[in-house]
């Protein structure tokens, strides 16, 4: 039996049931899990000081690309809309193979680690070159963040009207065939998992209404998780009018696309129809407010969402349309355009952190993560507010509003991922030349 006991919290935001925020507090961790919250606490194990600190609960990402840490700030690509941007970088990512898959996902995951996120989805929807779902999860794995990737898919090339280039799509039988090969090689359903594995088609514009179908029918056979793109920008809308007759929420609810168990990232255009669609079946949204201002796609109705009661959690996005993976700056961001579009009391510095937190968990369907309480998984932040970035403030807890935007420590399961501000599990240095590397060989090529 191991424990782990962080001391003396200068605020601890829990966001438990109750929303509790306690001063001087401490947290005891017993073999991952939170087994004791209170002051005055006592260990026979290691004790980490957290005076001076506002501990947290270990934030969520909801939606990724990892594999597009390879390709930040490509000229090309910078000032395009989305379907122009894709259709510069799809050459660049045809050029992928295994090893580039893991080497952006540690700097993708190593990166998210540092902005305090403990659990991250990902969306992995082509595999040039040998590349397969197995390279990001044995990435995260190592690194040793809760990891949530989704085995995503194209079906539809140019040849068929579709967006992709042909080299870069998959036959959907043998999609499928590898949706249930990487859900049985490494989904785990039980409380605490590490890794669980979800099915996610790209999009609506990449994929055939029959494998839409069929992939939500087998992921409730397997009682994994659905999840794709939805409703991005005014392309999106037209597209899904001209092709399907229809709006994205409706075209989502005939394919079974809606429920507990499915999240869409972006639902930026959602009108209101949709947004009381998601609600009364409880489909989650991963909201990705620094993407969505990169290329131009808009403001998504968070706040209409959240009064409706859609579950909400944020995302990142890739790299190649974000280009960071900071997620604390992504709640600030978040806050900050719905105080643009509603007005300055639109989103409180708390609620924004809390959909940074549980919201994600929740939306990924991960109760055990996202809170601090007694019985959760010991996935924990803490925050020095004792440096330049706040000093000043008032209300250091108010982290959105004063910093800082990088952890000082970061557990995930208990194990201690982030100390003292630098990556703990791996050599990030070594993983950085390569990748540098790799993205040079790639440029050269083309």
């Amino acid at each position: 039996m191991s424990e782990i006991l962080i001391k003396n919290a200068d605020t601890m935001l829990t966001m438990d049931d109750a929303r509790r925020e306690l001063a001087g507090a401490d947290i005891l961790i017993r073999d991952g899990v939170i087994a004791e919250i209170g002051q005055n606490l006592c260990t026979s194990g290691t004790v980490q000081s957290a005076s001076g600190c506002v501990v947290t609960p270990g934030l969520v990402n909801t939606h990724h690309h990892l594999y597009q840490t390879l390709t930040r700030a490509v000229p090309g690509g910078q000032d395009a809309l989305l379907f122009g941007w894709l259709k510069t970088l799809y050459p660049i990512w045809a050029r992928f193979g295994p090893e580039e898959m893991f080497v952006s996902a540690q700097i993708g995951l190593a990166e998210l680690a540092l902005s305090g996120c403990t659990l991250s989805s990902d969306h992995l929807y082509l595999y040039p070159n040998g590349a397969r779902l197995d390279d990001t999860i044995a990435a995260a794995a190592e690194l040793g963040l809760r990891f949530h990737p989704t085995r995503g898919a194209m079906s539809i090339g140019e040849s068929d009207g579709g967006l992709p280039p042909d080299s870069l799509v998959e036959r959907e039988a043998a999609i499928l065939e590898d949706c249930i090969r990487v859900i049985d090689a490494h989904h785990d359903a039980g409380e605490g998992a590490m890794c669980r594995v979800g099915i996610a088609p790209c999009s609506p514009f990449s994929v055939s209404r029959d494998l839409m179908r069929e992939a939500a029918l087998l992921a409730r056979d397997k009682g994994v998780m659905l999840h794709t793109h939805l409703a991005e920008n005014d392309e999106d809308i037209a597209y899904s009018q001209a092709n399907f007759g229809c709006r994205p929420g409706q075209y989502a609810e005939d394919l079974g696309w809606t429920g507990p168990d499915v999240w869409h990232a972006h639902c930026v255009k959602l009108d209101g129809e949709e947004i009381d669609l998601f609600a009364r079946s409880r489909t989650g949204v991963a909201h990705c407010p620094c993407s969505n201002c990169r290329l131009g796609s808009g403001i998504a109705p968070v706040r209409a969402m959240r009064d409706a009661g859609v579950p909400v959690g944020l995302g990142v996005d890739g790299s190649a349309s974000n280009d960071a993976g900071n997620i604390i700056s992504e709640a600030r961001l978040s806050m900050l355009l719905q105080r643009v579009s509603r007005g300055a009391d639109a989103m409180s510095a708390r609620e924004a952190l809390e959909i940074a937190t549980r919201g994600g968990a929740d939306v990924v369907g991960r109760p055990d993560c996202g809170r601090l309480a007694v019985g959760k998984r010991a996935d924990i932040a803490i925050w020095d507010t004792t440096g330049v970035e706040s000093a000043g403030s008032w209300a250091p807890a108010a982290l959105l509003l004063a910093g800082p935007t990088r952890v000082r420590d970061l557990f995930v399961e208990g194990r201690q991922v982030v100390a003292d501000g630098q990556i703990a599990t791996l050599d990030l240095t070594t993983v950085i030349q390569r990748q540098n590397a790799l993205a040079k060989q790639i440029a050269v090529a083309l």
